[in-house]
């Protein structure tokens, strides 16, 4: 286990169009932040979540409009010191329907989306490479 302190929190607009995943990762760029966690809600066009099995991930596509009930996720840095954002949605279609899993690169923003960063100040954050998942795990030593 790791201990730090909150930091900021910073509050920013994710555009109608822009790729969701990739947006949240330019915009903790953005501001610096190299560890912390994320809130989300807002609306998607399309999206696209993973789920984990067996060491890799399958990928499931909807198609929207998609409200973003709940988004959740965290930042850290990769060994090479770029930034890395790892979350976690569920969204809901027309009928309420809810889906969910790992936010992947192609789901697009609808009408907006609402940011919300916390970051952990004195507290470094690092994903690697796990040889037993075949994921990018935390490691917090």
């Amino acid at each position: 286990m790791l201990q730090g302190q909150t930091g900021r929190i910073c509050f920013a607009r994710i555009l109608e169009g822009e790729d969701l995943a990739e947006a949240v990762k330019k915009r903790m760029e953005e501001s610096n932040v190299k560890a912390g966690l994320f809130i989300l809600i807002g609306s998607l066009k399309d999206a696209v979540l993973g789920y984990y099995k067996d060491g890799k991930y399958d990928y499931v596509r909807l198609e929207g409009p998609l409200e973003i009930a709940s988004c959740t996720g965290n930042v850290a840095v990769d060994e090479k010191g770029e930034t890395v954002i790892r979350a976690h949605v569920v969204v809901s279609n027309e009928k309420c329907e809810a889906f969910g899993g790992h936010l992947a690169k192609g789901s697009h923003v609808g009408a907006t989306a609402e940011l919300v960063i916390i970051e952990g100040s004195d507290v470094n954050l690092l994903r690697a490479p796990d040889e037993k998942t075949k994921l990018n795990l935390l490691r917090l030593s």
